[in-house]
């Protein structure tokens, strides 16, 4: 990572745009481009600038040497309360999908069902880009290990009830005992194949 790699990692951690960064340092939104394409330098006063700003010393935007205070954060894994409160999210839109289908027969359930699980999967998105690279693979793979089962379901259950009820619901309705069990046992072994799947890569790699 070079000096216009951190100064774009510093800003993006700080959720801050280009033109934001400029305004709080007094140079032009151009300069702050031009630094993080490599295109250009920033002078010594503007690097204590945003030393001061981003809480980090001007050797690590310099040079990239960490603080001990940067390594010890830099060592700590984000990324599980991220990967809890989206598989609550992916969850929690399964629950409500199933109950509003339940109250209302309304092709709304499916929409908010879909709506919570992609709401999950942005705030795990978000939590992965905001964590330190060397956690990712492993907060992926566990992710999707245990959340495969949710995700899949409503769009499983799609199908199924497309082919046998030509129905909507978020969940599978009883029309023959024959297709419920059916449709049970290709989801459940479909996400037992995925999971493991999943689990010998992880081990794997």
């Amino acid at each position: 990572m070079n000096i216009a790699d951190r100064i774009q990692y510093l800003r993006k951690t700080k959720g801050i745009s280009q033109e934001e960064l400029a305004d709080k340092i007094g140079v032009s939104r151009q300069a702050v481009s031009k630094w993080e394409s490599e295109q250009s330098m920033p002078d010594i006063d503007k690097v204590v600038i945003m030393s001061d700003y981003f809480g980090v010393t001007t050797d690590y935007i310099i040079k990239g040497i960490e603080t001990k205070e940067q390594i010890k954060k830099s060592d700590k894994d984000d990324t599980g309360i991220f990967s809890v409160t989206a598989t609550a999210f992916n969850f929690i839109g399964l629950v409500v999908s199933a109950v509003v289908w339940y109250e209302e027969q309304s092709a709304v359930a499916l929409a908010i069902g879909l709506i919570f699980m992609a709401m999950g999967c942005m705030i795990f998105g978000i939590g992965i880009f905001c964590s330190a690279k060397k956690f990712r693979k492993k907060a992926n793979f566990n992710f999707f290990q245990y959340n495969v089962w949710l995700l899949t379901f409503i769009p499983f259950s799609f199908i199924y009830n497309i082919l046998f009820t030509g129905l909507i619901a978020p969940y599978p309705l009883i029309i023959s005992i024959g297709a419920y069990i059916a449709f049970w046992v290709v989801y459940i072994c479909v996400c037992l194949s995925v999971s493991f799947a999943i689990y010998k890569l992880k081990h794997n790699l």
